[in-house]
């Protein structure tokens, strides 16, 4: 598991892909620290298992759905990327609770400063829109970022100067593809909500009549209200 906080920017040395699979290089310093080979390290807000280490960086397996569903396929040597290494026990949870299991992608489509903050506007499809909601998490590229606003076909993020020094996101621009991760929690609920078949109704109400399987019912929530 990891939280969104990013610890190190590394660099893509090379990438040996063989149609949709392969093995990525990278160079890195803090992440490497206590790492071993089979651990885990989030790259870009994708969870790759490190399969070699050297004094100066890592080899990571790159699998078909990685690629798919993330923008992995389009990465080249000289990238910049964002390195976090999974949380320790004894650890600060100082973003949310984040998978390293991309849902997908969206596009930049503004980057607009405000004083000391740069607002970025993101577009996204509809199957990773459902679960966004204003003030809740979202991680992009493997930053934990506070959703602002949210509408039919993107969301908004207001970044930091913090934010903006310590990772990659600003060295972005319009049209460029941003790996994102909505929050675990929202997809668990809905999980559960609609039950075991899978069958989604139009509307929030719907999908909760729906969800006999489950045991959870309208009537059922609106006696906790």
């Amino acid at each position: 598991m990891f939280t969104g906080i990013i610890e190190e920017v590394g660099v893509i040395r090379g990438m040996s892909m063989s149609g949709h699979s392969g093995e990525i290089s990278i160079k890195a310093g803090k992440v490497l620290e206590g790492t071993k080979i089979g651990d885990s390290i989030a790259v870009n807000g994708i969870c790759l298992t490190v399969t070699s280490l050297r004094p100066d960086g890592f080899t990571a397996d790159v699998m078909p759905e990685t690629v798919s569903r993330s923008s992995l396929g389009g990465a080249s040597a000289g990238d910049r990327v964002n390195l976090e290494r999974t949380m320790a026990a004894d650890g600060r949870f100082g973003g949310h609770i984040v998978s390293g299991h991309i849902d997908g992608t969206g596009t930049i489509r503004e980057m607009k400063r405000d004083e000391n903050a740069v607002w970025v506007r993101i577009e996204a499809g509809p199957q990773i829109l459902r679960y966004i909601v204003e003030k809740g998490s979202i991680t992009i590229d493997g930053i934990s970022l506070t959703v602002a606003t949210v509408t039919e076909k993107d969301f908004s993020v207001s970044i930091i100067p913090h934010t903006g020094s310590e990772t990659t996101l600003l060295t972005r621009q319009a049209g460029d593809k941003v790996n994102l991760e909505t929050d675990i929690i929202a997809k668990y609920t809905e999980k559960l909500l609609v039950g075991a078949s899978g069958a989604r109704g139009t509307s929030a109400n719907e999908e909760v009549e729906e969800a006999g399987a489950s045991g959870i019912t309208m009537d059922m929530l609106q006696s906790l209200a």
